[in-house]
């Protein structure tokens, strides 16, 4: 594996930081404190400066460059805040993954452009009330009636939900059990017989809206199927690019949370002397640049192994699963480290811890990451229902 950055790629990531650290940061204070999504015209910015659709091919509108180079823009980006990372992530790995790799032609020329443009949002939804961990148990409905695929069912924690313009629905297209009766559709958000639940209030992610979706005859083409029944394994391969994408939002929290750890206890000071001179502050210190850049090699790893195709489910389940507890660790030793100042509203440290803890719960939580990865060692899945 070959990790080193080539001298574009190096100064792809330097134009990313200025702009990222010197625009981004009231701007991302202020969607925190008022809890509302970046702007149309935030977007319109992201698409002048080629960060929406980084890895999508550039015949639907996007650079056409690799997922590597999409993770060094969306870590930068995560630095700052999930939120005004997230429409990056989701233009690059989110549902964007099973569009491009899986999507009818005629519905990539339709949508990907416009994302790629900063003009629509589209976001993934998949679990249900009683569908998450286990997605097979899915029972949200899509039944073809000549050309036309009506829906009927409930969607739970769609991140997006109410502000995204189109969503990729996962639902049973089949009555075969389980996974066998699973694809996908594309919806969008003005169709007839979709409407939206109240706003969900978390622990973290402010400025990300999340929703229930319910779905009562629901009338969407034939053509916005993404994938019919029988497809859910390539689906699932599809999701395994878009556990990058929440790796690399992990990596990024913690990254900036360590830059900004590291700054301050060069510039505070007690006892006459500045706190990093005190050995337990440098064995902290030390601690989370290991942690760190342990989880952006596992991360390298998995986009660079995967070329221009999907990562697999060992490499991108090892990345998620790592990045996922240690950005927990490093923003928690962050705010010990700068105290009272670090537990602080007025300073990031403390939405950063936040943020940490919800990206280890969605896209597949830390144990099940577990779980996938000592599956994918022995070659075999594990039946859970046993």
């Amino acid at each position: 594996m070959h990790t080193e950055l080539t001298d574009s790629q190096r100064a792809m990531c330097a134009a990313i930081a200025r702009f990222t650290k010197g625009e981004l940061v009231s701007v991302a204070r202020d969607l925190e404190q008022r809890d509302v999504s970046l702007s149309h015209e935030w977007m319109k910015r992201y698409a002048d400066l080629g960060v929406l659709g980084i890895n999508v091919p550039e015949a639907y509108g996007g650079q056409g460059l690799s997922h590597f180079d999409a993770v060094l823009v969306v870590e930068e980006f995560a630095k700052i805040s999930s939120a005004v990372a997230m429409p990056v992530f989701e233009a690059n790995f989110g549902p964007m993954s099973a569009l491009v790799h899986f999507g009818p032609e005629e519905l990539k020329k339709r949508v990907l452009p416009k994302v790629c443009a900063g003009e629509l949002i589209v976001a993934v939804t998949m679990s249900e009330p009683d569908a998450g961990t286990a997605l097979t148990d899915l029972k949200t409905r899509a039944e073809i009636r000549k050309d036309r695929v009506v829906i009927n069912g409930t969607k739970r924690w769609c991140s997006g939900a109410g502000h995204a313009g189109g969503y990729l629905v996962y639902c049973r297209m089949s009555e075969a059990p389980g996974a066998t009766g699973i694809g996908a559709l594309y919806v969008e958000k003005d169709t007839p017989g979709l409407r939206f639940g109240k706003r969900e209030h978390l622990m973290g992610f402010r400025g990300i809206m999340t929703a229930d979706m319910y779905f009562d005859n629901a009338e969407v083409p034939v053509e916005n199927i993404v994938l019919p029944a029988g497809n859910f394994k390539k689906l699932m391969e599809a999701f395994d690019l878009e556990r990058c994408g929440n790796t690399t939002m992990s990596l990024g929290i913690a990254a900036g949370a360590f830059e900004t750890a590291l700054k301050y206890v060069q510039e505070r000071r007690q006892f006459g002397k500045s706190i990093v001179d005190f050995q337990a502050v440098q064995i902290k210190i030390a601690e989370m640049a290991m942690k760190v850049e342990a989880a952006r090699l596992l991360l390298h790893k998995a986009v660079l192994d995967a070329g221009s195709g999907l990562p697999t489910t060992l490499a991108s389940s090892m990345a998620k699963c790592y990045a996922n507890e240690i950005v927990r660790e490093v923003t928690g030793t962050a705010m010990q480290l700068m105290g009272g100042y670090g537990y602080s509203k007025q300073f990031d440290i403390e939405s950063k811890l936040r943020d940490a803890w919800g990206w280890g719960i969605a896209g597949g939580t830390i144990d099940v990451q577990k779980t996938n990865i000592a599956a994918a060692l022995v070659g075999r899945r594990f039946d859970q229902r046993k």
